[in-house]
């Protein structure tokens, strides 16, 4: 079998009474059956039914009765034609008045409910569409606009599910050719010259009048029949298609909070977060997580948050494959050994933090024992995983396709995630950070959605596939497993004086399995390939210069005094701080999401306008007054604003542009001006981390808070000649910072771009003093 048991007779939280009693094994099972069936038949009854519910159906057919039956002469008009609807549908002549008022009122009632359903659900989808209510200043609404949000809460429904809202939610629109021609020429005018340009006006001018239209066609049609026109091609030829190694290319990281420790003990802060992981996990299953709003009256699409758990990318030659399973085990990796751990009870229900605590120590005891005794090679089987795609899709498939090692990847392939035990103390969070973007080369399992990461300090972070879903999507899950870890402690402490996990519940846990490890059966030939992996992983990851820091100097609070956006104003001082570093303009990649429709993911802003670069040559120029920059400081991040809320409004440029590659491929044209566009390299790749996107999450200004905000997490430069940089405006004191380059580009540093940065924002604040 592939999990061979490693002294496992050390181990008896519970004595196990699987195998004793057939029968009882069996109404276990059927039990659990049940109760996932009931879920979700219950979930998928309150979906269809949604903005409406059952209630509104007991109400319509309660009202009709009572009309029928209390026969009020002001009310004769209407039940004399309820009446004669008995004869309609022919009920027998002899039937009680009593039970035909009874069945009458059933027919009435379903046809009523459902006309209203369908109505609501109309209504509410056109309400949504309507996106005036973004470019408008919150704090001073219009009356149409108010009467808009009123009327959207309204025909919303109450404590919806999950996915309720999905039926409601509008689809992606394709924008009209000319305007993203139109967006496209302005995007360019900045970074080309005056010839350039003239060559890509008439470019695109050739294109909108020839093959464009056609293309457009096509798109449309597709934005009819499916879900998203964008969001299927997105994943297949943006994320799985792609063959470069997963980290440092696609994966990215988040770390925990700030500077709070809650305990320096491996073990138990990893029964924590694991536990409520796993809470989080079954709030997900049941469809019991409160769908997000925008200003608590816009739904967003929740779609991604199917495929969190129990999901990886396993490799293909030409193109990966997303899989997600049920299962009911995580697998630990500690010393490079690899562990199966059932999380769940013979009950069904989640293992208490005590239990999972006794679990991972044992786990942490054992691989101290065993570790010397597996080869190099034996404990590097995660470095396969940063391989470049196609390899290790021929490595998977001459090695892992049979036998003990296919059913040991199997084991991995379906856990619910990857917890990892680091031998490293990172103190700050620039080095966890370094460590949670590619690790070691072979304890991070690279393919899984999410792999939990813990320090030997206690510190935690995660490191995240990306195919499957966006970075807000996990950012919600840490928000809400360390909200929870803190919120906890101010009750009643999680940890008690020894950093152990206390027991901060009644419910009596059920028997529970013994973990066991997984084996792997590694050949001389497979072994030369796990040293090649591991050796080339390292050699990519010491290329990686990673910064991560805190600027402390100001925050949001500052920046809103100043009457701007902070987002648009932190991106005026990457502008800033790029000139500064190359002296010279580049095409700037910032996301945004696209949400707000059905399926959507992201869309991309060009950060780069004609009004930033006259923003920057400004501050870079002595003679201009301070009066002229702070004119065109306003002026640029006004036109960002826009181009933001453009972006999330399906008005973006790129996703555009690739969907109308993608068809003129299909249709077997080659495109030489989508491709020139297409193939412009992204120099700055940057992102802005949402802090807080639960409702009931508390004010992070509160001093309470402080040490425990979150610094968000970051990724890989996109170009080998860039930077990738994403920070988190947290609060009103501060900004965090994750700023990532190639060592091997003599041209790019990212310690000093930081510098520059830093410097940039100190520059930006002196304008308003």
């Amino acid at each position: 079998m592939a999990e061979a048991r490693s002294a496992v007779a050390e181990l008896r939280i519970h004595d196990l009474d699987e195998g004793k009693d057939t029968w009882a094994d069996f109404t276990r099972e059927w039990r659990k059956s049940i109760v996932r069936q009931y879920f979700r038949t219950r979930n998928t009854i309150r979906n269809g039914l949604w903005p409406t519910s059952l209630w509104n159906l007991g109400a319509a057919f309660s009202f009709f009765v009572f009309l029928m039956v209390g026969d009020f002469d002001a009310m004769q008009p209407l039940t004399s034609r309820m009446w004669v609807m008995g004869e309609t549908i022919r009920l027998p002549k002899g039937m009680p008045r009593w039970l035909k008022a009874f069945v009458i009122s059933c027919v009435l009632g379903f046809f009523f409910f459902f006309l209203l359903m369908q109505v609501r659900r109309q209504v509410l989808t056109v309400l949504l569409t309507y996106r005036g209510w973004m470019y408008l200043n919150p704090k001073r609404m219009s009356w149409s606009v108010m009467i808009w949000g009123a009327l959207t809460k309204l025909f919303s429904g109450y404590s919806p599910s999950l996915y309720s809202c999905q039926r409601s939610l509008p689809r992606l629109p394709v924008p009209p050719l000319s305007q993203t021609m139109e967006k496209l020429l302005r995007s360019l005018k900045p970074l080309v010259t005056e010839d350039e340009y003239e060559v890509f006006k008439k470019e695109a001018k050739d294109f909108e009048n020839g093959l464009g239209p056609k293309l457009q066609r096509i798109l449309t049609l597709k934005s009819w029949w499916s879900q998203n026109w964008v969001t299927d091609w997105w994943e297949k030829y943006v994320y799985l298609m792609g063959r470069s190694p997963l980290p440092n290319n696609s994966n990215y990281y988040c770390v925990e909070y700030s500077y709070y420790r809650p305990t320096k003990r491996p073990a138990s802060r990893a029964a924590i977060l694991v536990y409520y992981m796993l809470q989080f996990k079954t709030l997900i299953d049941r469809e019991l997580l409160e769908p997000l709003c925008i200003r608590g009256t816009v739904p967003i699409c929740m779609a991604q948050y199917e495929r969190m758990f129990s999901t990886t990318r396993v490799p293909g030659e030409d193109i990966d494959v997303i899989k997600h399973y049920e299962s009911r085990h995580v697998v630990v990796f500690s010393k490079g050994l690899f562990y199966k751990l059932e999380v769940y009870d013979t009950k069904g229900k989640i293992l208490l933090p005590q239990s999972l605590e006794a679990q991972f120590e044992w786990i942490l005891e054992d691989s101290a024992k065993h570790s010397e005794s597996c080869t190099e090679a034996e404990r590097s089987i995660a470095a396969l995983t940063t391989m470049e795609r196609t390899d290790w899709a021929k490595t998977r498939q001459k090695y892992f396709a049979s036998g003990l090692n296919k059913e040991s990847l199997e084991v991995v392939d379906k856990a619910i995630t990857f917890v990892s035990f680091s031998e490293e103390t990172p103190e700050h969070f620039n080095e966890q950070a370094n460590f949670l973007l590619h690790g070691d080369g072979r304890s991070i399992w690279f393919d899984k959605s999410i792999t939990a990461v813990f320090f030997a300090n206690g510190c935690a972070g995660v490191n995240c596939e990306h195919s499957f879903g966006d970075a807000p999507i996990i950012a919600h899950l840490i928000e809400w497993t360390m909200l929870a870890e803190v919120i906890h402690m101010t009750h009643q402490s999680t940890y008690d004086e020894n950093g152990r996990c206390r027991n901060f519940t009644d419910y009596t846990q059920a028997a529970a399995k013994a973990p066991s490890r997984i084996v792997w059966e590694v050949s001389a030939p497979l072994e030369t390939k796990l040293l090649a992996a591991l050796a080339e992983a390292k050699r990519c990851n010491d290329d990686i210069d990673l910064v991560v820091s805190d600027f402390d100097a100001y925050g949001k609070g500052f920046i809103k005094t100043c009457k701007v956006s902070p987002d648009a104003f932190v991106q005026m001082a990457l502008q800033l701080a790029y000139y500064k570093d190359a002296h010279k303009f580049v095409l700037t990649y910032e996301a945004s999401m696209t949400r707000l429709y059905l399926c959507g993911r992201t869309e991309t802003v060009r950060s780069l306008t004609s009004e930033s670069k006259d923003f920057v040559r400004s501050m870079v120029n002595d003679n201009v007054s301070r009066e002229e920059k702070l004119r065109l400081l306003q002026v640029a991040a006004d036109k960002h604003q826009v181009m933001y809320k453009d972006a999330m409004n399906g008005k973006g440029i790129d996703r555009h542009l690739f969907g109308l590659f993608v068809v003129s491929k299909g249709l077997g044209y080659e495109c030489k001006f989508l491709q020139h566009v297409l193939s412009r390299p992204w120099t700055m790749s940057t992102s802005q981390q949402p802090q807080t996107q639960i409702v009931t999450s508390p004010d992070p200004n509160l001093p309470f808070f402080l040490d425990k905000v979150c610094p968000g997490g970051g990724f890989g430069p996109v170009a080998d000649d860039g930077y990738g940089v994403s920070y988190m405006v947290p609060n009103n004191r501060k900004m965090f910072f994750h700023v990532s380059s190639r060592r091997s580009c003599k041209e790019t540093d990212s310690k000093r771009f930081q510098g520059l940065l830093d410097e940039s924002l100190m520059d930006m604040k002196s304008l308003f003093q």
